[in-house]
């Protein structure tokens, strides 16, 4: 991956949000995302789709869910770009995680945060 495309993919402060919840959690499906992020389902899934697209994202499916989570093909510079941002700035995304932690019904599967 070039890194003039990694950058403009995380541009948009919803997708680097996004990622970087993926990152922390491991995995999440656009649900969780609506509700961490307060946005509407469409654009959710937009970005989703930008992120597969930009090589950044990968997505399996656990009988109704479809989970995203992040490529491991991804450069290590890549990897650690992500993690550095998401240790180094740990209010950026505080409100998301709360808002993350009060959704009833989340998918069953291990690591979810609450």
């Amino acid at each position: 991956m070039m890194p003039l495309r990694f950058f403009k993919c995380l541009a948009d402060e919803t997708r680097l949000r996004m990622l970087l919840l993926i990152f922390s959690e491991g995995e999440l499906c656009v649900g969780e995302l609506t509700k961490a992020l307060d946005e509407i389902q469409p654009k959710i899934s937009r970005h989703l789709s930008q992120l597969r697209q930009c090589g950044l994202l990968i997505d399996r499916r656990q009988g109704q869910w479809i989970f995203y989570g992040l490529n491991p093909d991804l450069p290590d510079w890549c990897k650690k770009n992500i993690e550095q941002t998401s240790i180094n700035n740990p209010d950026f995304l505080k409100e998301n995680y709360r808002l993350l932690c009060q959704m009833k019904n989340r998918p069953a599967r291990p690591g979810t945060c609450c």
